[in-house]
């Protein structure tokens, strides 16, 4: 029987970047899974729980829970959001024995799209193309909260065509940060042109990453400054879906 699989639909990806959302259920399916993807989802609750509103988190963390609690699997295109529900769910609950016996039940099932791939269904290589150099974006909450490195860049060496270029300081924040992007503009913007920087010297035309909050707030940077290169979520290349303009509406042709 494949692995009934819940498809955690990340806000960001609902309003700014449905594609994402198709691009992992094709890979997910892929890979052997029953996919699904439950309507009466949430918001997982990161932005309140950033905030310090530990009580409107917790409402929707139980609403998560009771949604997603009956499937094999719960994956996410976002290392941040399931960061969220894999560390914080269980922190929210530590009070309340019942709920945290069910929200660390919950959170030993939930994985990032790409290191479920990997990690756990084995897929070392995918069947798609995209001719032109790539550089990806470690964020922080993937990177530092669930140890995703090697495993996008595993998969997009299979990619036929693609040439990945590292570039420096890949650990260091890009300036999103949620709310800190908005709460402190003038370090986030120096932030964010320290990454652009370190982008233009790879030479790639394209910038992939796991998580759209990230790749929003850099796209929007370099729409502003002029940069020609484009911008996809690692699924959407994975999938052999990154076809059209990239994530900020960016045309620019790839650069070899």
């Amino acid at each position: 029987m494949p692995p009934r699989v819940g498809l955690f639909a990340t806000c960001l990806m609902n309003l700014f970047r449905p594609n994402v959302g198709f691009a992992a259920v094709k890979l997910l399916e892929n890979a052997g899974c029953r996919v699904e993807v439950p309507q009466n989802q949430t918001c997982c609750g990161q932005p309140a729980y950033n905030s310090g509103d530990f009580e409107a988190t917790r409402a929707l963390a139980r609403q998560v829970i009771e949604v997603f609690e009956g499937f094999d699997y719960v994956v996410g295109p976002s290392g941040s959001c399931m960061a969220t529900i894999r560390k914080d769910y269980p922190r929210l609950f530590a009070d309340d024995p019942p709920w945290r016996a069910r929200a660390e039940a919950l959170a030993a099932k939930s994985f990032e799209l790409v290191s479920f791939l990997t990690d756990v269904r084995g897929v070392q290589a995918v069947d798609a193309a995209y001719p032109g150099t790539v550089t990806c974006l470690d964020s922080c909450s993937g990177l530092r909260e669930l140890g995703i490195q090697a495993q996008p860049r595993l998969l997009l060496g299979s990619v036929d065509g693609l040439q990945l270029a590292e570039m420096a300081d890949t650990e260091v924040c890009c300036g999103f940060g949620g709310s800190f992007c908005v709460k402190y503009p003038e370090i986030s913007g120096r932030l964010a042109d320290d990454k652009l920087a370190r982008v233009a010297e790879t030479g790639a035309g394209t910038l992939v990453g796991g998580d759209l909050g990230c790749l929003l707030h850099l796209a929007g940077r370099m729409t502003r400054c002029g940069a020609p290169v484009k911008v996809f979520h690692t699924a959407e290349v994975l999938a052999g879906l990154a076809d059209g303009d990239g994530i900020g509406g960016a045309p620019e042709a790839r650069q070899p």
